[in-house]
């Protein structure tokens, strides 16, 4: 009995401290499925201030999380300091999820670099439809959650950035059949990626409409995410500076911060490091629509030179272990 007692207290004072950690945050988070069925439910997370700020509708971020297109989710506890930072500072966060689609993948031995590629396409543009899905919800139920449909913010972690790139690159240039999933002219207000990309199955990046503002994070020594570019056959990954070069030579508004020396931790450091930059950005580039081009380049003093050369076979090994 005794041992019965003391389990019984020993969960209550977990479930208090989980629910006190909780409650230090100033959002209030609700879940809503927005796509399918059963096993096939996508769900997302709306965090929204506990006490009104504003009587005006709030801006609102997309955030699409990391985990190589295999593993991740929308809620993990390392993200919610982030998002309590933006609803402080008055934005709505939308934490979706979307299909794995590399997920069976990962875990298969002996697969060519082109059947790997085949599955690599396939997960990008599943997740791309899935980010549009739940746009298009965060739209309908824009009045009901007081946000501002002028002003919706894609925001992503290594492959939730690719898809925020992807996603923005589709719309400026025409190339997925989903866009019909979206409002006709309908844009993102501003992509904030941290360690993403852009695939390209052939071709170099192209704007065949203007973007909209684009903040990058990146460390040119990231092994899962291509810091410039990983080409293959017709296919291409772009990595921040090779999609930062296209931004300037085009004069399109662009924030791109690389870290010399780092690998992937880019893909989740600024969330701590760097809100005031992501901060400066949402008020500078989108709610006053100035057009800057902002290059920052962070370079420790001591810190080892690394490896930065790697092929398509390190890449895959770096995001899976294979």
């Amino acid at each position: 009995m005794k041992k019965i007692i003391t389990l019984t207290i020993g969960i209550l004072l977990f479930l208090n401290g989980l629910l006190a950690a909780q409650s230090d945050y100033s959002f209030v988070k609700k879940t809503h499925s927005f796509r399918g069925e059963g096993n096939e439910t996508l769900y997302l997370d709306h965090y929204s201030a506990k006490e009104k700020i504003s009587n005006q509708p709030t801006p609102c971020i997309i955030f699409v999380f990391g985990g190589a297109f295999a593993r991740g989710s929308r809620d993990v506890p390392k993200y919610m300091p982030y998002f309590d930072y933006l609803v402080k500072n008055g934005y709505t966060v939308v934490s979706i999820d979307y299909r794995l689609g590399l997920k069976e993948a990962s875990q298969q031995q002996g697969l060519s670099q082109e059947e790997f590629a085949g599955h690599f396409i396939n997960a990008v543009d599943m997740a791309v439809e899935d980010l549009f899905d739940a746009t298009n919800f965060v739209l309908e139920h824009a009045s009901e959650w007081n946000i501002d449909k002028k002003q919706i913010i894609a925001n992503g972690s290594s492959a939730g950035a690719v898809t925020v790139l992807q996603a923005e690159h589709a719309i400026c240039n025409g190339t997925y059949n989903v866009l019909n999933k979206l409002p006709a002219g309908f844009n993102y207000a501003g992509i904030i990626a941290f360690a993403g990309g852009i695939f390209l199955p052939e071709g170099d990046i192209y704007w065949q409409n203007h973007p909209c503002p684009i903040m990058m994070f990146h460390g040119d020594a990231d092994l899962q995410v291509p810091f410039d570019r990983l080409t293959y056959a017709n296919m291409g990954l772009y990595g921040a500076k090779s999609i930062a070069e296209t931004l300037d030579s085009n004069n399109y508004p662009y924030y791109f911060y690389q870290f010399e020396n780092y690998g992937h931790e880019i893909a989740s450091d600024p969330m701590q490091d760097n809100k005031e930059d992501v901060l400066w950005f949402l008020h500078t580039f989108v709610r006053d629509k100035k057009a800057y081009q902002v290059v920052k380049e962070q370079k420790e003093i001591g810190r080892p030179e690394v490896k930065k050369d790697f092929g398509f076979d390190d890449y895959v090994r770096g995001n899976f272990d294979r």
